[in-house]
């Protein structure tokens, strides 16, 4: 199963690639993560990706692509996948269908007063990465999976989200036609609760 999870920052793609991966027994790959690695260790991608995610900015296609080309062609990406994050732009939507052929394109649709909620109040463990939300933590600042500090990814603002969603809306939405002209696309409604989301999710691969 070769799958792409699109909508807009804080619709849950990640959270939901994470669980259907595991259930599907594919790979999650989110460029996202990648990215977030190479600028942790320095790599001159990583350097030359940071200042656009900082400000909420897209990666040059060339470099997006390159990086996502390679990973695709790694071992564990045999029996299927989830892109999370990839293609974000009409070019990079034609680059991959030269190289795979989608099954499905998964559309998360969510409105804006939600996404902001969701991302404003998302926390990171410093340490290991793992995910939650102030709704869930309260006052709690220490991760329950390893005793790290939960932290504010620097890109999780009011103002980097409005120029974000400004960006989504300019440069992603048009694969919305992309890939609903090739037959794939399915609608989710993501503004739910997370079990609903995967079970709505499950109806569609079944």
């Amino acid at each position: 199963m070769k799958l792409l999870f699109l909508g807009p920052p804080g619709a849950g793609k990640g959270t939901q690639a994470q669980i259907a991966a595991k259930e599907l027994n594919i790979s999650h790959i989110s460029t996202g993560d990648m990215l977030r690695k190479e600028i942790k260790e320095q790599t001159e991608l990583g350097k030359a990706a940071k200042d656009y995610i900082n400000r909420g900015q897209l990666v040059p296609d060339s470099v997006i692509i390159d990086m996502v080309k390679k990973r695709l062609q790694e071992p564990d990406c045999k029996n299927g996948f989830i892109l999370d994050g990839f293609p974000r732009t009409l070019e990079q939507a034609i680059a991959l269908d030269a190289v795979v052929k989608l099954d499905y394109c998964i559309n998360f649709v969510i409105n804006d007063d939600i996404i902001f909620h969701r991302i404003c109040g998302r926390r990171v463990c410093e340490k290991c990465g793992n995910v939650s939300h102030i709704d869930r933590l309260g006052d709690n600042t220490v991760c329950e999976v390893c005793g790290g500090k939960y932290v504010t990814r620097p890109d999780d603002n009011v103002e980097t989200i409005k120029n974000r969603l400004e960006v989504y809306q300019k440069q992603t939405q048009p694969l919305i036609s992309f890939y609903k002209e090739k037959g794939i696309l399915r609608d989710i409604d993501s503004g739910v609760d997370s079990a609903i989301v995967f079970k709505q999710l499950l109806e569609i691969l079944k």
